[in-house]
């Protein structure tokens, strides 16, 4: 997967974690290998099962390992509810918190929970960085991260005919927009139904290209600096 991505001119990845287990062992992937880092959290889907330690856990990670260069990822999902709304609120919370303290950016997942997503934003800890990631939409808390000069991600979804979210990537600063593949889901059009891999963004800044109007090479090369600066990586 390493060597595909290379040869689709991918040298540098981060691999999001969804609970802490999830976030030891990408440390262990990661670790050694250059242009290669991840993340540190909790995912609103793993939020009921997360064990009481979760959050002292995550932020040793965070704390201990340069590898590890976000929080998150986090946030809140009502649409499959794969754990009571208040526990995700509440993990959801602490994230920013502790992505505020520790001075990381935070990897946020919203899905139908607009309002929610909105209110966390605005209650957040002054000077806290983060990203939408993997958006298809959201007014209120779009609005919110724009103000906060937050980055927006889009993924493969991009790509789909049935995504309505062009507006809202048009809207999106060129200094804050980044694309992703979400791996290992939602692979993009031509690829559309295979496991998604890191090689596949190649296809995600064509169809972020095509709707903003960009040459694709100008999409790659101002996502990939903007990655780097949301990360703090050279």
């Amino acid at each position: 997967m390493v060597l595909r991505a290379a040869e689709a001119g991918v040298s540098r990845w981060v691999s999001i974690a969804s609970d802490v287990d999830d976030a030891a062992r990408a440390l262990e992937l990661v670790q050694g290998r250059a242009g290669a880092w991840c993340t540190a959290g909790v995912h609103p889907h793993s939020a009921g099962d997360a064990p009481s330690d979760a959050m002292s856990r995550v932020r040793a990670l965070a704390s201990d390992n340069r590898e590890v260069v976000a929080i998150g990822e986090t946030g809140l999902d009502f649409f499959y509810d794969n754990a009571p709304r208040d526990v995700q609120r509440k993990l959801f919370g602490q994230h920013l918190e502790l992505a505020g303290e520790l001075g990381l950016p935070v990897v946020v997942h919203a899905r139908e929970a607009d309002e929610d997503v909105a209110a966390a934003l605005r209650a957040m800890p002054a000077d806290t960085s983060g990203v939408l990631h993997c958006f298809t939409g959201g007014p209120l808390a779009f609005a919110e991260a724009m103000s906060a000069g937050w980055y927006v991600s889009f993924s493969g979804i991009a790509s789909f005919k049935s995504f309505g979210a062009s507006e809202f990537l048009r809207e999106v600063p060129v200094d804050r927009l980044l694309i992703e593949t979400d791996s290992p889901y939602l692979a993009p059009v031509p690829r559309r139904g295979k496991r998604n891999e890191p090689a596949y963004v190649a296809h995600v800044a064509a169809a972020v290209a095509a709707l903003v109007g960009r040459d694709v090479e100008d999409v790659a090369r101002q996502t990939t600096e903007n990655a780097c600066r949301f990360y703090g990586v050279d």
